[in-house]
């Protein structure tokens, strides 16, 4: 029986984090050490870096995943060993992992296989704290709230209309709509609310798009947290909250550097998701990797239709990135499910449903290429794989213009990812890129929203009732109209159906709801039925993780 990813991680020979620093000419001084296995890098010596070079910037997406993932993380990691094999000097640059899915679905979320950062535990776990911060600050912005009603109410904030919710870093549906401040005068005034988890805060998403901490307090300042009876926005800075918010957040600010299994450097700074958030890593680590390294290597969440449109759309925007090539991830066992493959048939081998299900991989291509990024495939193998179908995949994408490289990174590590490694530096050197965001800051935002949905998603139009449309046309007459949108979704279909595979068109996208997030400089438009606080499964990870008789933690993938 192979090793699990969590032995594999435990029987690793893990260099001191100085050393890995040492390799990026980053000095021990600049260093905040977090045990001798991971360091916060420090502001000032970021800062100081403003003046170098970049270099090449190489995005990791994917087709639509199954409910277990296709290996993008892992493909991330095994692409930077890859290429520091063939001696590139790359960072991978990765999000933090939420403890919800870790105890619900995934179970960890640090790659796998020999294609891993580590210390594997702490990563998935409590790490260097910033999740933490990230829930202490948003909450203090909630508590503000709260306190500023029950003295005086100074700002006449409608009770009716507070829009800030709690967090907390772990999935739990009874939390998406209650009741506070019951049991009386002394503990406040009652009203309805609502929790998010943490990674969904716009705390996280500032945190993860600001670029320093003068930028973060004003962000945070910014952020809309209710409104007047006459409908004026409040702010935390009208509540004095920002200031000490990022006290809280001023450590967590600082990225994150560890390792992977074969010692080369990664940053892992900052987690929103991608189908409720814009499911990429902190904005200043990736700046910072670009400065260090020749190669950067990153990775946006879940499929091309999410992390991809959003880091195009929100991250390269707003910090002024222009990637230079872009990697979709692909797996047999997504394009059989995507061809008609139900969950129990997923290992069974069918070149008609693989060919079948192409057609959901094409449109994933199709659409990071109206990024002006050039786009290689790499194929995730797993041992169900047969010939025929991996030769099925390599054909359809050659006729497409792009190439489909089998890559072994999970059994074999970096040296199983030197041909993708190859093809990557290839294409990123070439420059080729001719990046451009999908849609003006002019547009309206219904606008903007209708154009990812249509070209994106290939949807016929999107629909809303009065009330939300009323919101957009509100956010657009407040000044807002200028922001991105973030577009909450399934991940599991181009549609707002996750029953609905393959590469759909001609559907109608119904939007929900329309969040402001005036600190992150975006706005969330949530469509059909996605939560923006997550349910633990039927049978949950939690139920399998444990500590053995030695302290051990077990299960944890």
């Amino acid at each position: 029986m192979p090793a699990s990813d969590i032995e594999i991680a435990r029987a690793a020979s893990l260099k001191p984090i100085s050393e890995i620093a040492a390799r990026l000419d980053i000095p021990p001084e600049a260093l905040l050490p977090y045990g001798h296995d991971k360091a916060k890098i420090s502001l000032d010596f970021i800062d100081g870096l403003k003046e170098r070079p970049d270099g090449r910037l190489i995005l990791v997406t994917a087709m639509t995943p199954t409910p277990a993932g296709e290996g993008k993380t892992t493909t991330s990691v095994g692409l930077a060993d890859g290429m520091n094999r063939i001696g590139k000097k790359t960072i991978v640059c990765l999000r933090e992992p939420s403890l919800g899915p870790c105890f619900g679905m995934k179970g960890g979320a640090a790659g796998g296989g020999h294609a891993q950062v580590v210390p594997m535990e702490d990563i998935n776990l409590h790490f260097t704290g910033d999740f933490h911060a990230i829930g202490a600050a948003n909450n203090l912005l909630a508590a503000m709230i709260d306190n500023h009603f029950y003295w005086s109410n100074a700002l006449e904030l409608d009770l009716r209309r507070i829009s800030w919710r709690r967090v907390v870093d772990m999935n739990d549906r009874s939390l998406r709509d209650i009741v506070t401040a019951l049991g009386g005068v002394a503990n406040g005034f009652p009203r309805e609310g609502a929790f998010d988890i943490t990674v969904a805060s716009e705390v996280m998403a500032i945190l993860c798009l600001a670029e320093g901490l003068t930028d973060l307090e004003e962000r945070l300042g910014d952020i809309v947290i209710a409104e007047t009876r006459a409908r004026k926005p409040v702010t935390a800075r009208q509540i004095k909250a920002h200031g000490a918010m990022a006290v809280l957040l001023k450590d967590a600010m600082a990225p994150n550097l560890v390792q992977t299994l074969e010692n080369n450097p990664a940053f892992i700074h900052g987690g929103p998701f991608a189908n409720i958030a814009h499911g990429c890593n902190s904005l200043m680590a990736t700046k910072a990797a670009l400065k260090l390294a020749g190669y950067v290597v990153t990775e946006a969440g879940f499929g091309a239709d999410l992390g991809a449109e959003k880091f195009f759309d929100i991250k390269c925007r707003m910090g002024g990135l222009k990637p230079d090539a872009a990697v979709v991830v692909a797996t047999v066992r997504a394009l059989r499910w995507q061809g008609g493959a139900q969950k129990d048939s997923l290992e069974t081998p069918s070149v008609e449903r693989v060919q079948k299900g192409l057609a959901n991989l094409a449109r994933h291509i199709q659409n990071v290429k109206k990024f002006g990024v050039p786009v290689v495939v790499a194929i995730n193998l797993f041992s169900s794989d047969t010939e025929e179908e991996l030769v099925a995949i390599e054909r359809h994408c050659a006729a497409m213009g792009v190439k489909a490289i089998r890559a072994n990174h999970w059994a074999e590590g970096g040296a199983g990812a030197t041909d993708l490694a190859e093809e990557v530096v290839r294409l990123a050197d070439a420059g080729m890129s001719q990046f451009a965001p999908l849609y003006r800051d002019g547009l309206s935002l219904w606008d903007k929203a209708r154009k990812v949905a249509t070209e994106i998603y290939r949807a016929e139009d999107i629909i809303a009732d009065k009330k939300v449309r009323a919101r957009f046309r509100q956010l657009d007459e407040l000044g807002f109209g200028h922001l991105p949108v973030c577009m909450a979704k399934t991940q599991y279909s181009f549609s707002t159906d996750p029953q609905l595979r393959g590469a759909p068109s001609g559907h109608v996208v119904p939007i929900r709801e329309v969040r402001l997030a005036a600190g992150a400089r975006f706005v969330v438009v949530i469509c059909g039925e996605i939560m923006t606080m997550p349910g633990l499964p039927r049978k949950p990870a939690a139920e399998n993780i444990r500590l053995d008789e030695k302290g051990r933690i077990q299960g944890l993938f």
